[in-house]
């Protein structure tokens, strides 16, 4: 079993007809590269609004139902509007199934407001995908961006939560990254992204252990099937990669099921 615990689809409705689209190449590579399943977020403009994501988690609500065992979904929300980012992901946990959170970076990881999601996810059991990258110069465009040492302050304060830190091949300093989440077992490290530098995959997995590594490749598809291929793990190391990390985390809520 092959998982690609982070990916997206923008919903424009090609996933669910025979009429061409992004959606469905993306669907179609996957197949091709071996990859059984994916946990997917669409995103709305941003920053969002409670009414972008809440029609953008409708739309990937109409995919899971469909095809349930190819996609499974994060409830993507904006921290920032407390009340409506609760119950739009107990919504989507509650009602439309999904196995987990997405946050972009509207705010960071540590701030107050996001306390409140992170509870919540808590309660459910659900994971939280967080958007990350760390840069010596700067995000210009994403002052808010978090980064590993973020998420791992955040798993500190909330050991009971569940945390993935998002694509360490996305570009930054990933050696900083991999080093920062050293000590903090409830924070995973996705694979994802189109940076595949030599042994990357190696020293996460040499610091971090391979029972803290995801497989993911927020649509690096080729490079992010490769870099794991590539990695000096064991095959028994490889398949906890793969899908059995993130199969003991989906197994918390006991519903979902790849």
């Amino acid at each position: 079993m092959v998982i690609d615990c982070h990916s997206h689809l923008s919903g424009d409705g090609s996933a669910l007809s025979s009429q061409p689209g992004g959606d469905a190449r993306v669907l179609a590579t996957a197949e091709m590269l071996g990859i059984d399943a994916m946990c997917v977020s669409i995103l709305s403009r941003r920053p969002g609004t409670p009414e972008g994501f809440r029609e953008a988690n409708r739309k990937l609500a109409e995919i899971v139902r469909h095809i349930p065992d190819k996609v499974l979904g994060y409830a993507y929300v904006n921290p920032g509007y407390r009340r409506e980012a609760v119950e739009e992901v107990r919504r989507c946990v509650e009602e439309y199934g999904f196995i987990g959170v997405k946050l972009y970076n509207e705010y960071k990881c540590t701030d107050p407001a996001v306390r409140e999601v992170v509870e919540t996810a808590i309660e459910l059991k659900v994971p939280i995908l967080h958007h990350a990258g760390h840069s010596h110069v700067g995000y210009p465009g994403q002052p808010l961006i978090s980064d590993g040492g973020d998420l791992a302050a955040l798993g500190r304060q909330y050991p009971e939560a569940t945390l993935i830190c998002g694509h360490i091949g996305g570009g930054g300093d990933w050696e900083w990254s991999i080093k920062a989440l050293r000590g903090v077992p409830n924070v995973y490290l996705d694979t994802s992204g189109s940076v595949f530098d030599d042994g990357m995959i190696d020293m996460a997995a040499r610091i971090l252990g391979p029972e803290r590594l995801l497989f993911g490749c927020d649509l690096s598809m080729s490079a992010g099937v490769g870099k794991i291929r590539a990695a000096h793990l064991s095959e028994a190391e490889k398949q906890l990669v793969w899908s059995g990390n993130l199969q003991r985390i989906l197994a918390m809520r006991g519903g979902a099921k790849c």
